[in-house]
């Protein structure tokens, strides 16, 4: 079986609002947790309580997103800024 190779270039990462974004999922899962927390007793009568869980997990695995993107933003940042410091300080061609 030969190897599959691609006849194109991998399109570039789709950079967007990324922390804006991790915030709002989590409180999403945050705003259903406690919509849902009422109806604990139903839930649980009927098999579903994993329901519940599953938001509140949904909830602290984002808290953990938050704090991993606002760091690799800011590492981004730091990259970017130190290319321009470098960028800056070496000689042109021209001098």
């Amino acid at each position: 079986m030969a190897k599959w190779t691609p006849t194109h270039e991998a399109p570039e990462p789709l950079e967007g609002p990324i922390v804006p974004t991790i915030i709002g999922g989590t409180i999403l899962w945050f705003v259903l947790f406690l919509v849902q927390l009422p109806f604990y007793g139903w839930f649980d009568d009927h098999g579903h309580l994993w329901w519940l869980w599953t938001c509140l997990a949904g909830s602290g695995l984002g808290l953990i997103g938050i704090w991993y993107v606002r760091g690799r933003d800011a590492a981004l940042k730091r990259a970017a800024g130190s290319e321009g410091a470098a960028d800056a300080s070496a000689p042109t061609a021209a001098e």
